[in-house]
């Protein structure tokens, strides 16, 4: 019973943030009232409430969630496998290799990462994501989540992925995200390399 409710609250949580996400893209973040995304998603003002304190932290969710999968994949990838290669994998399990961006989550990012009413719960969410990514890199390498190295590990791949992304949202033409994260790592794992001594 207990993983069917945790099923159904992410499915709900789900429903509630992609609605926030698209109802801002169309209308603008300062247009969209908790009772339209509610409605959206089919569900009341208050069951809104019960999973979201505001809608920038709806909308900021879908990032959260995707860290924490990023975490449990550090955490089942191949003990055998080095670590910046489980890093590299997890991060983009589920960002497709070849995969074009899908417009609406392109748009969905950028507004993310520029509407200031939003940056902060962005800010949040990568805070939140650091932290649980440091506690799998602690688990991978017999260390403690608090040490330094596990920490600089997740802080490495944080501005990978928040490099990477900067990078997705101006290529043109479009590049999928999983092969500029994949690049971003790879540079950090060699030791960011001068490039102009190469």
């Amino acid at each position: 019973m207990t993983g069917l409710r945790e099923r159904k609250k992410q499915q709900t949580q789900e429903a509630l943030s992609w609605a926030a996400l698209r109802l801002s893209v169309e209308r603008g973040f300062g247009q969209v009232l908790v009772e339209d995304i509610a409605a959206e998603a089919g569900v009341s003002p208050r069951t809104f409430n019960n999973y979201f304190s505001s809608k920038a932290e709806a909308i900021a969710w879908r990032q959260l969630n995707r860290a924490l999968e990023t975490a449990r994949g550090i955490r089942e990838r191949p003990r055998s496998e080095p670590l910046w290669e489980s890093v590299a994998e997890a991060l983009v399990m589920h960002e497709g290799i070849e995969r074009q961006p899908d417009p609406r989550w392109t748009a969905g990012v950028r507004l993310m990462m520029t509407e200031p009413a939003l940056f902060g719960e962005y800010l949040k969410a990568s805070a939140a994501a650091e932290r649980a990514w440091a506690a799998a890199i602690a688990e991978r390498t017999g260390t403690r989540p608090t040490d330094m190295y596990p920490q600089l590990v997740a802080a490495a791949l944080s501005a990978a992925h928040r490099v990477a992304t900067e990078q997705w949202l101006q290529a043109d033409p479009p590049v999928p995200l999983a092969t500029l994260a994949r690049e971003a790592l790879r540079q950090i794992a060699a030791g960011l390399p001068d490039p102009s001594v190469q």
